[in-house]
């Protein structure tokens, strides 16, 4: 006799364990929907990565990261979420109740799903880098910037991104290095412009990373000048945090066939709604995708802060619960 898979049947499913996932899962909850939350590979998502959260309100101490998403997940598993652990290895949304398998092997069949994947930094892939991951390698200016208050950081990158991160770190610290591997800056004319006049800022072009260095934190990072070059030179400069400005990765790929992203991957959602839409032949945008929603970093790749993520989350519950009203 052949085992028939075992196939739950949800009102609201959610993907993701970060703010957004967490806030959707609260309101949802609350909503009586008994929303059913995939935790995915990283509990607490990509916050979890950063030092201190000293700008989500309600903490006027600040907070660790692992207790704040923990405080959430606790008030929603107060208002009934279960929680699932593992990750969702497949999706069909061709198809209603919309179809989620996790780990190949537990399958849902939800009303309403909220995508709350997240997105993930770009690293250089360096040992060091690991090593240091949470003392003193940040991927986020405006999450930690505020920890390196008067002292000496390094950005690494040359794009938009590095340099308003540049920019906004030198208000804050005594001063900053961009590593750039390129002998110029891709970012725009006018961003340029402002790193370049900005005497707290130092740009050293043509510089690779090798390591950092310190003793329990970031004290240092050795760095290759044009690396194969005839006048290749290794430096060493001090510094007490490194910043990573090289893009980030929308955790969208599971998401290809059903869903709208833009050329970088980030979830395409209907004007000021959380709603998605399908993909179309263009790689645009389609029909809307009823009962599928995406909140938090997948669908923004502007802000990428905890407060934005769980507004996001927030919306993505309140429509969730209004469309399955409407079935």
């Amino acid at each position: 006799m052949v085992n028939e898979k075992i196939v739950n049947r949800v009102k609201c499913l959610i993907i993701g364990s970060g703010p957004a996932g967490y806030t959707a899962a609260i309101y949802a909850g609350r909503a009586n929907l008994a929303p059913v939350l995939i935790e995915g590979p990283q509990l607490g998502g990509q916050l979890t990565t950063t030092t201190e959260v000293e700008n989500f309100p309600g903490y006027p101490d600040g907070v660790e990261p692992f207790q704040m998403m923990d405080d959430m997940r606790r008030q929603a598993e107060r208002f009934g979420t279960q929680f699932v652990s593992g990750v969702v290895t497949k999706v069909d949304f061709s198809v209603s109740p919309r179809k989620i398998i996790v780990e190949d092997e537990i399958e849902y069949e939800a009303d309403a799903v909220i995508i709350a994947t997240g997105a993930s930094a770009k690293y250089l892939g360096i040992e060091s880098e690991r090593t240091y991951k949470g003392r003193g390698v940040s991927a986020c200016a405006t999450c930690d910037g505020f920890f390196y208050r008067k002292k000496t950081v390094a950005v690494v990158g040359g794009g938009d991104t590095a340099c308003e991160e540049a920019n906004y770190l030198a208000g804050l610290c005594e001063k900053v290095y961009m590593i750039v591997r390129k002998p110029y800056l891709r970012a725009s004319e006018i961003m340029q412009q402002r790193v370049l006049n900005n005497p707290k800022i130092e740009v050293l072009f043509e510089h690779n990373t090798i390591r950092l260095t310190g003793e329990g934190k970031v004290q240092g990072v050795d760095l290759f000048y044009r690396k194969g070059e005839p006048d290749e030179a290794t430096k060493h400069i001090a510094i007490d945090g490194f910043f990573l400005a090289i893009g980030h990765h929308p955790n969208t790929e599971l998401f290809k066939d059903f869903v709208a992203r833009d050329p970088e991957g980030y979830i395409i959602t209907h004007d000021d709604s959380t709603q998605c839409y399908t993909p179309s032949l263009e790689g645009r945008t389609g029909e809307r995708l009823s009962g599928v929603f995406a909140a938090g970093d997948c669908a923004d790749p502007h802000y990428r802060q905890a407060i934005v993520a769980a507004g996001s989350g927030a919306k993505a519950a309140i429509e969730a619960d209004k469309y399955i009203k409407s079935l």
